[in-house]
């Protein structure tokens, strides 16, 4: 069977070891382990600019 070519030397997902008892934290923490917060200072903000274009823009590409 193709599915089981090396299945020994896949990764395993563990069994859960703990009972979740408080589901709101569990869940607030499930979504800020993928929270990625950048902070841009308004100095920083000021002093970018971005390249003036030098060629015309065409509608077919919008």
């Amino acid at each position: 069977m193709p599915h089981k070519f090396k299945a020994e030397r896949r990764d395993k997902i563990p069994k859960q070891k703990h009972r979740v008892t408080n589901w709101s934290e569990y869940n607030e923490g499930l979504r800020q382990r993928g929270d990625l917060t950048v902070w841009i200072s308004e100095d920083a903000l000021g002093l970018w600019l971005a390249p003036r274009r030098t060629t015309r823009r065409t509608t077919a590409l919008l």
